[in-house]
């Protein structure tokens, strides 16, 4: 939500910079601050329907929604944001000549869009601190399972970057007359905001396919797993996410031999207990009693 409005209010400001100076870096500018308005909305359209329950054609409900409208994003920031400036920038050095007027309105605006965006930023951090814990930034953008939040903070990472580069064309282009300036900063800002929509792109798609829990996690599970009562080993695992907050849990494992009916339900009813006290998401759980195949070690007989 601080994205969105910070965004909103920026773009606003722009477009009103633009019709004053008609600068191509605020124009560039201005569409940018459009798009990450709208991904800001179409992120919290896929939180809502993340929230829809499941339904008989979708028995693990529609946590992926969130997955889905992320790699949209991508794709907004990729062509509106990256392309267009790319486009425009490449225009502008083809014209003999265009002017940059009033620049003061150019400067004031930018600044006030770094003020807007490193609010925005800074709540993003602020947030993403929790679950980010002793990884370093990179790593979280990496290994996040919660989309929203490394969208936002590179979104706006971009858009900070984008401003200042807005800023150096456009002064620039004043103090030495050269109107070329500003298109060199408009195309700059185009090829920053491809790179940043590639990134996402790849990463959205990563989640979307499947991936896994993350080492601990799946470390945290065995060990939950295997303390249980009359559970001798996990001898074969496969976890993945259906959503940020949902995990599918699907594993084969030894019990204590001689158990009766009632006592491997039991201890197959303890292990998935302990599995959702020990991690803090929700699990769909399924387990397998089987036993050690010892011709193929690590995977169970059958």
């Amino acid at each position: 939500m601080a994205a969105l409005f910070a965004n909103l209010g920026i773009a606003i400001a722009k477009f009103v910079g633009y019709a004053f100076t008609s600068s191509s870096s605020m124009l560039a500018e201005a569409i940018h601050s459009v798009a990450d308005t709208s991904n800001q909305a179409l992120l919290l359209l896929g939180n809502r329907r993340a929230e829809m329950d499941a339904t008989p054609d979708h028995p693990f409900g529609f946590g992926r929604e969130r997955y889905f409208w992320s790699f949209i994003v991508a794709l907004v920031l990729f062509t509106l944001g990256g392309l267009f400036a790319i486009y425009e920038g490449w225009h502008k050095l083809g014209e003999e000549s265009h002017e940059v007027s009033n620049v003061q309105w150019a400067i004031a605006i930018l600044v006030l869009g770094i003020i807007l965006e490193g609010y925005s930023f800074r709540t993003a951090a602020k947030q993403s601190l929790p679950l980010k814990g002793e990884a370093t930034w990179w790593q979280f953008i990496r290994h996040s399972r919660t989309p929203e939040l490394p969208v936002v903070l590179l979104e706006d990472l971009g858009a900070l970057i984008g401003l200042v580069l807005a800023l150096l064309g456009i002064s620039t282009a004043a103090i030495t007359g050269d109107s070329r300036w500003d298109a060199y900063g408009t195309i700059a800002i185009g090829v920053l905001l491809v790179v940043i929509a590639t990134v996402l792109v790849f990463e959205m798609k990563s989640l979307l396919i499947g991936e896994s829990a993350v080492a601990p996690m799946r470390k945290t599970i065995v060990e939950a797993i295997v303390g249980a009562e009359n559970v001798d080993a996990v001898l074969h695992m496969r976890t993945e996410h259906i959503g940020p907050d949902e995990l599918l849990v699907a594993a084969k494992v030894q019990l204590t031999p001689g158990l009766d009916t009632a006592g491997v339900a039991a201890a197959i009813n303890r292990a998935e207990q302990r599995v959702r006290e020990a991690i803090s998401i929700e699990c769909v759980i399924y387990l397998e009693p089987d036993v050690f195949d010892p011709q193929h070690p690590g995977l169970a007989k059958g």
